[in-house]
């Protein structure tokens, strides 16, 4: 794609599932990439080599070997942590052009039920961390006086409830006026902020419904296309947001969800006519 390659991004939550994905799509694209994790780091590591390693495979494509990998350990709830993941990148490899938001969390649990710190530390990292880290990076861009762009991974829940999960509803209701506020504030500054939300996806997370036939049968009715969606096809959507060919798109928050926010349930006939 377009103004990809020998870029350089910033992948959160980049050591499994769809930032995984997005990380080696981008490596695949001839871009560099920061690959954020926190916690035990061989998911991370697994990252680095599948970027490597992807490179290699599409290099009659990409047309270069030139894309590099850093693992980078960061709690992005954390100002300071995220403060030295930026320092850090820009050590490496001298600037970062663009952040893709994705790392997040959620704790089922009844509303009522619901611990206060356990709200808490959902916001804290889904929404809070995806505004300490595109404050970072509108900063570093307005210092360089550049272009970038930024995705915020959000979810179908942004504007479909989920019970049980009160906290993750909320943090991705918050991310869709955080990529519209930003988007509009930093648009003439040639930054521009974008957000996939993606529906059911297969990822490891996820192996409860994926691998128990009637409850992946119970999810998938409800997707008009009849399936879930591959992490993969998440990745394609965040590099083409990140690229030139989407320069004319900010602000927006494209649904990658097999059709779920057009409710399945009311494909027959339900209202009088």
């Amino acid at each position: 794609m377009k103004g990809l390659h020998g870029r350089t991004a910033i992948v959160t939550g980049g050591s499994s599932g769809i930032g995984q994905a997005i990380a080696i799509r981008l490596g695949q694209e001839g871009v560099n990439v920061a690959v954020n994790y926190v916690g035990p780091p061989e998911g991370a590591v697994a990252t680095r080599d599948a970027i490597e390693g992807g490179v290699e495979r599409c290099i009659h494509e990409v047309r270069s070997a030139g894309a590099r990998a850093l693992l980078v350990e960061a709690d992005v709830s954390s100002e300071h942590d995220v403060s030295q993941m930026w320092k850090t990148v820009i050590d490496e490899f001298g600037a970062v052009d663009f952040l893709v938001n994705n790392a997040g969390i959620q704790i089922a649990e009844p509303s009522d039920q619901l611990d206060a710190a356990a709200f808490d530390r959902v916001l804290a990292v889904n929404l809070r961390g995806s505004f300490l880290c595109a404050q970072h990076q509108i900063r570093h861009l307005l210092e360089r006086d550049e272009p970038g762009a930024i995705v915020n991974i959000s979810s179908v829940h942004q504007i479909i409830p989920k019970p049980q999960f009160l906290g993750y509803s909320v943090s991705k209701g918050g991310m869709q006026n955080l990529t519209r506020t930003l988007a509009l504030e930093y648009a003439g500054r040639g930054i521009r902020v974008n957000a996939i939300g993606p529906g059911a996806t297969v990822t490891p997370i996820n192996r409860a419904w994926i691998d128990d036939p009637q409850k992946r049968a119970l999810v998938t009715s409800h997707i008009p296309m009849g399936r879930a969606g591959e992490a993969e096809e998440m990745a394609a959507v965040t590099a083409f947001l990140l690229s030139d060919e989407a320069g004319y798109i900010t602000g927006q928050t494209l649904f990658v969800d097999g059709g779920l926010t057009l409710f399945a349930d009311f494909r027959g006939t339900w209202s009088s006519e």
